[in-house]
């Protein structure tokens, strides 16, 4: 199974706020997210697949996959 992260803890480990995650979450953007009840956590993996994807050699130019 997954480990599981707050949004507290994703916030720190990305460096921004938990306001900024919910604003992507609302937004559609940002790592994947799931809902355990009324609780929002993020797995692991989705937090480094979406640095992974976001990775830039410029500001134009994506990092191939």
């Amino acid at each position: 199974m997954d480990e599981l992260l707050t949004p507290e803890e994703v916030a720190e480990w990305f460096k921004t706020s938990t306001k900024m995650l919910a604003n992507d979450r609302y937004l559609g953007r940002g790592p994947r997210f799931i809902k355990v009840g009324k609780y929002v956590r993020y797995r692991v993996a989705d937090c480094k697949a979406y640095l992974d994807a976001n990775q830039y050699t410029r500001t134009d130019t994506r990092v191939p996959a």
